[in-house]
């Protein structure tokens, strides 16, 4: 493929010996200075398809950047330059006479300016802090002879385009340019076609990266009764290591407060965190200091661990681009790997479409709730006795703490049964999750909707004056002022568990106490 014997032998001593197909199809047309467009998902091998062929043209003898690898976050940035350094540390010397900079946001940005401004040939960054750099004029990208835009359609997505072009304006046009993207919307096309001459198109089927060695499997379950699977499948499948994806940076909150309650080895990797906090996960998480990490999709990017040995999407991704970089995290070079996605019944059109993708049907499991698999509306609306037997189902913590004080010191006190404490911590995990009225069932009456009718009666009988106020008020209803007062204290009495009752005070704020 022309690699030079010095970089095949760094490559031997990492344990890699045979070339993927993406870098089969890559390296040659990298190395004879071609602009190409790879579309790969990840795992394929598609980072040292351009990595080896852009550390063997650097020219160690010249200290300016002479190529420049862009990355929409900085993890990606960061696992990028961890596999530069690796084969640049691994040469006799101990540097390889190439120095490598990895520029990103969150990060001491008078400490780059410095190196910028010393040796550095390879620079790695995410699009927003480059730009910043070239507003400053810390960094010169009229020494770059190759570019490569890594995910490019991730770039798009999350907004990037100016700050890219803006890039790219700063480099000669001579430049050689690689463009890496999973998938190939049109915004892609459109930039590969302004800034690319006639690109080489190498691809690897979507078929060849998914399927082979990854057991993929679905388990049928509903959404309330989702973490309670999640923990049972977790039990029986004992991964080494998991990452388990969420839909949103607050359900990955979520679930990683109740993996935790729960007793598992888990750390969380979202948006929400630090910079810094993140660094630290993602390095506890490399080193198998962590078996379970909870993730968004984007904060997961660029993640290459070996050990993974799991993927659970607890949260089914809504098209089929998002579940093959999912499940690509595991089944690394060659290794056997399983892809578990726990679907709720409204989530049958995205399963659809995912078939339809990879061309393969995926087994199914069904699996009910805790209870043995009866239905949501069977377990979710019990009433009273739900709060004190929902516990053992992850809702009944929710309902008892709508039930009050009382009920909560019941389910989550030291002297309770363990199946409350186990459902309070469950509720914990749920509280965000509103119910939603469409699923809740059409033959049951939710306490919601006992309150509402029971505040209109009482607001019919204050309409009628004085005497129906009074009537509303002996019966816990607080009384409201001629202008109409809000009638939501009532309402949160009786979800508190509280009571409110006629005394002293101002019109239209009853005194309450407990029972």
């Amino acid at each position: 493929m022309g690699i030079r014997q010095e970089w095949a032998n760094r490559l031997t001593k990492q344990g890699i010996t045979a070339p993927t197909p993406i870098q089969m199809q890559a390296i040659p047309a990298a190395l004879a200075g071609r602009d190409a467009v790879l579309q790969a998902q990840t795992g394929t091998g598609k980072t040292l398809a351009f990595l080896l062929p852009i550390l063997q043209r650097i020219d160690p003898g010249q200290p300016h950047a002479q190529a420049l690898i862009v990355a929409p976050t900085r993890e990606l940035a960061l696992q990028i330059t961890a596999e530069a350094k690796k084969l640049t540390d691994s040469a006799p010397d101990g540097s390889g006479g190439i120095h490598v900079l990895a520029a990103y946001g969150g990060q001491d940005v008078e400490k780059q300016i410095r190196k910028l401004q010393g040796a550095c040939q390879l620079v790695i960054g995410t699009p927003g802090r480059l730009t910043d750099h070239l507003r400053r004029g810390t960094f010169d990208g009229s020494g770059i002879r190759i570019l490569v835009l890594d995910e490019a359609d991730q770039m798009l997505h999350m907004g990037f385009l100016p700050e890219v072009e803006d890039v790219i304006a700063h480099t000669p046009s001579s430049r050689q340019t690689l463009l890496c993207s999973a998938t190939m919307p049109e915004p892609v096309r459109a930039l590969a076609a302004r800034f690319m001459r006639s690109p080489l198109d190498i691809r690897v089927e979507a078929e060849q990266v998914t399927v082979k060695d990854i057991r993929q499997l679905v388990v049928e379950t509903t959404d309330r009764a989702k973490q309670e699977t999640l923990f049972r499948l977790l039990d029986e499948h004992r991964p080494y290591q998991a990452v388990i994806f969420c839909r949103t940076k607050r359900r990955a909150q979520t679930l990683y407060e109740a993996l935790k309650a729960k007793g598992y080895d888990a750390d969380e990797l979202h948006g929400d965190l630090t910079q810094a906090v993140r660094e630290q996960v993602m390095k506890r998480f490399r080193r198998a200091n962590v078996q379970l990490l909870v993730a968004t999709d984007l904060a997961a990017r660029g993640l290459d661990v070996e050990g993974i040995t799991h993927v659970f999407n607890y949260d089914i991704p809504h098209d089929a681009e998002s579940y093959i970089h999912r499940i690509g995290r595991t089944g690394r070079a060659g290794g056997a790997g399983w892809a578990i996605t726990l679907a709720a019944p409204r989530d049958e059109s995205y399963l659809a479409l995912i078939e339809q993708v990879i061309r393969m049907k995926l087994h199914r499991q069904s699996r009910g709730g805790p209870s043995g698999g009866r239905s949501e509306n069977e377990r979710g609306e019990s009433g009273r006795g739900a709060a004190r037997r929902g516990s053992e189902r992850g809702i009944g913590a929710r309902r008892a703490a709508d039930a009050g004080p009382e009920r909560r010191r019941a389910g989550g006190g030291t002297g309770g049964r363990p199946g409350a404490r186990r459902g309070q911590e469950e509720g914990r995990g749920e509280r965000t999750q509103r119910p939603n009225p469409a699923r809740a069932g059409a033959g049951a009456e939710r306490p919601a909707d006992r309150r509402r009718k029971a505040d209109g009666r009482a607001q019919a009988e204050r309409g009628k004056g004085g005497r129906g106020a009074a009537q509303a008020a002996r019966r816990g209803h607080a009384p409201v002022t001629a202008g109409g007062g809000k009638r939501g204290s009532s309402a949160a009495g009786q979800r508190s568990g509280r009571k409110a009752a006629p005394g002293p005070g101002k019109k239209g704020k009853a005194p309450r106490r407990r029972k």
